[in-house]
This record gives structure tokens, C-alpha cells and sequence, in this order.
């Protein structure tokens, strides 16, 4: 073992004591389920019999990029369980309530063990897994060694390491990086570069096939209050800000103050990627009138600003506006998943900062299914031209839609390849 693997392995051990008390204060504060912290010190083992593959993922965007890979895999191997372990609480609600009724017997959820090495020991001897399949960037050193010391095959899926950690990791701790990257059987990350600064980082075989969450279902939408917000708003031209992030909800705020005389009866919409910044967005919108979603609040007649400050509704909000910006992408935050507006035909808007998804983005605007926007100006201008002209929406949606399509392979292929890591079906003559 080296000595940074020591380090780890001795930092989780001293944390131990500590996590206990930091876990119920989460829990006070919504961060963690309070009825289930054992969850996180690797309590709560219920294994089914037969093959066991389990699945991480951080948060709610990874979760949600693991359904259609979930789907692929019990299409292939009826017999499979899946073990699903998630970070937050929020993650949590929404695999919940978007697990198709299809996967449910074959999927259990546990709050994933925190990164201290006895209570790593105690969910791997509790579920043992077959395999394991790592979403996107999580790369905590004792769950990582542990995998290895028992011989347990393990992936890393979608994965991504932005520019700063890549440079954080080579500098401080390369050879820890190294190590633990060479314990995946297989790394296939979101995007070229990522790959380039993983193989860099030590994954020699480091691939990518594309972004999984481009290949995401369409996201729901409950038709009765579609059709029931449609009604309030009736024909007055209404836009979307999605997802945003402090320093966005000011620009489109000016961008409507712009758009309010050439466009009348205006409604802007504004989803705060965190809901609990709704009355801060609301604040900041004043004196223009303004409503609350998470208040029960309509958007009435006069209404000049919709705050959408919800969970899980952005396929509505999606669904009811003519063009959406996605947020994330006017400040430096890497931008949110521009295909989900455009798989229901929302016209989308990208500001300058989409290095999350660039390939997907340069896609998007090379095929038209997209434009690019970068300050209040340009962002009222593009808004203004798409809601005037109809056709120019069309258009840009049924382009994004031949991209995302494009995306539609990629669980199966990964599926096939995480597959290969079980133990083969029994009766199943080897492979030459």
C-alpha cells in the first residue's frame, strides 16, 4: 500500500468519530435522511440471490443518466438486481419517483457508505457485489481499494474530471491518482477531453463512446397541469431561464426588462437550479410583478415573472415555453444537459460556458438545434427572434431532435461492456 494510500486510509479512520454528529446535522438541516444515517456507515445490507450490480451515483443529474442504462441491462439479463447508491437526499425523491414500475423489482437504493474504511468493509461484506459501475467523477480512495483488495471488478461510466481537478490531482497526488484509476476495468467518459486528462491521470484504456446523459429519456410531465398552466397563460409569449445558477437570474431579468415593450404581455419564467433560492430570485425581480411556484402561486394576467421554484418539474416548464435558456452556461458552471429541452421540442439557448457538455453543444449549434447567447442583449435579441418567428423554432428543435437521437445506442453498448464484468450465466460456454 503506498503511503498516500495510507493517508487516505488513516484520514478515513480519524473521521470516523466525527461523521456520526455531522450526519445528524445534515439531517437537521434536509441534507440527509434522518431516519436512514446507518445507510451511511454501510448498515442495511439486504442482498438478493443471483448476480449483483451495483450502481453509484452522486446526485440527481447521474441518477437520472443511469435509467436507461438500468433498463438496457435488466433487458439483457432479466435475472440481474441492481443496487443503486446515491448522495443526496434529492437524488434519492428522484429515483423514486422516475424508476419505470418495469425496473422496481430488480432495484434496491441504499445512501451510499461514506469513505471511511470499516464502514466501506461492512456494505461490501453485506451486499457483495459482482460488480461495480461508478458515475461520472467519484473518486474516493478507500471505497476504490477495497474493490480491489476483494477482487471486485469496477467501472467508471460517463466519467468526467474537469481541467482544475485534473491539475489538483498531477500535481498533489499523482501517484494516488494513478493507483486508483488503474483499478477500473473500465473508464468510458462523457467527452474527449475528459478521457484525454483521464488517460492522462493514469486510466491508459480510457475511452469515450458519448455523453450517457444525452441519451436520457424525455423528461415527464404531468398533462393535466400542463394543460391547465397552458390555459392561464393563454397566448401571451412566455420564455424559460433553466437551471440557473447566482449571477444568471440577474441577466435574464434585464433581458426581460429589454424584451418587455417589444414583446407585450411577456412572461419569463425562472427555475433556480436550487429551490430554495426561489425567494431570492423573487426579490430580485421586484418591482416587477411577480409569482411563486412553491408559494401555490399562479401566473395571473399581469404577471411579468414566473419563479419555478420546484424540483422535477422542468419537463413541464420545458413543454410550456417557447424557448429556453439553459442555465448554468452565462457564468462559469460548465453548463446543465442541452438535450433536455431539445427532445421536447424547445427551441434552446446556450450561454458561453458549456465545457459539461461541449461536444453535445458544438453538435446542437452546428446542426442549428441550438444558439449561442452572452449577456442580456444578445440574450433578449435571440429570445425575441425565436418567440416572432415560429418556423425559426421548428426548425431548431427538429435539428436538436437528430442529435439526440444520435445519443439513443449508448446504453446498450455500455450495458454489453458492464455486462462483461459479471460472472458469466451459468451453463454459458466460456468465451474463446
Amino acid at each position: 500500500m503506498t503511503v498516500s494510500l495510507w493517508a487516505a486510509r488513516l484520514a478515513g479512520v480519524a473521521a470516523a468519530p466525527l461523521l456520526p454528529w455531522l450526519l445528524r446535522r445534515r439531517a437537521a438541516r434536509g441534507k440527509e435522511d434522518a431516519a436512514r444515517l446507518r445507510e451511511r456507515q454501510g448498515f442495511g445490507a439486504a442482498r438478493p440471490p443471483g448476480p449483483l450490480l451495483w450502481l453509484h451515483a452522486a446526485s440527481v443529474g447521474e441518477t437520472l443518466s443511469l435509467l436507461p442504462l438500468m433498463a438496457a441491462l435488466v433487458a439483457r439479463r432479466p435475472e440481474l438486481h441492481l443496487l443503486v447508491t446515491t448522495g443526496t437526499v434529492s437524488s434519492a425523491d428522484m429515483l423514486r419517483r422516475r424508476l419505470p414500475a418495469a425496473l422496481v423489482p430488480h432495484v434496491s437504493h441504499r445512501f451510499a457508505p461514506m469513505d471511511v474504511p470499516g464502514w466501506v468493509a461492512r456494505f461490501l461484506d453485506g451486499w457483495r457485489p459482482d460488480a461495480v459501475a461508478i458515475a461520472e467523477s467519484e473518486i474516493w480512495p478507500n471505497r476504490i481499494a477495497a474493490l480491489a483488495a476483494r477482487g471486485i471488478p469496477a467501472a467508471m461510466v460517463n466519467a468526467r474530471i474537469s481541467p482544475g481537478s485534473a491539475r489538483v490531482w498531477s500535481r498533489w497526488a499523482p501517484g494516488l491518482a494513478r493507483r486508483l484509476l488503474r483499478c477500473f476495468a473500465l473508464v468510458v467518459a462523457q467527452s474527449e477531453d475528459d478521457a484525454a486528462r483521464l488517460r492522462g491521470l493514469g486510466a491508459r484504456e480510457a475511452v469515450c463512446w458519448g455523453n450517457l446523459k444525452a441519451a436520457a429519456e424525455p423528461l415527464p410531465v404531468d398533462d393535466a397541469e400542463l394543460a391547465r398552466l397552458r390555459g392561464l397563460i393563454g397566448g401571451r409569449p412566455a420564455w424559460l431561464a433553466a437551471s440557473t445558477h447566482p449571477g444568471e437570474d440577474e441577466v435574464v431579468l434585464d433581458a426581460h426588462r429589454l424584451l418587455a415593450s417589444r414583446l407585450p404581455g411577456l412572461l419569463t419564467v425562472i427555475a433556480p437550479r436550487h429551490p430554495q433560492r426561489g425567494p431570492a430570485v423573487a426579490a430580485l425581480a421586484a418591482p416587477l410583478p411577480t409569482a411563486r411556484r412553491a408559494a401555490g402561486e399562479d401566473p395571473g394576467p399581469d404577471t411579468a415573472v414566473y419563479v419555478a421554484d420546484t424540483l422535477g418539474e422542468l419537463g413541464l416548464l420545458f413543454r410550456l415555453c417557447g424557448v429556453a435558456l439553459v442555465g448554468a452556461s452565462l457564468v462559469p458552471k460548465g453548463g446543465h444537459n442541452p438535450l433536455e429541452p431539445a427532445r421536447l421540442g424547445c427551441p434552446v439557448l446556450l450561454g458561453p460556458h458549456t465545457e459539461h457538455f461541449r461536444e453535445v453543444a458544438d453538435d446542437l449549434l452546428a446542426a442549428g438545434g441550438a444558439r449561442r447567447v452572452a449577456d442580456a442583449a444578445t440574450l433578449a435579441e435571440t429570445v425575441a427572434d425565436v418567440l416572432t418567428n415560429p418556423q425559426r423554432g421548428s426548425g431548431m428543435a427538429r435539428a436538436a431532435a437528430t442529435v439526440a437521437d444520435n445519443a439513443a445506442h449508448l446504453p446498450d453498448h455500455l450495458a454489453e461492456a458492464l455486462l462483461g464484468l459479471l460472472p458469466p450465466v451459468p451453463g454459458t460456454p466460456p468465451v474463446a
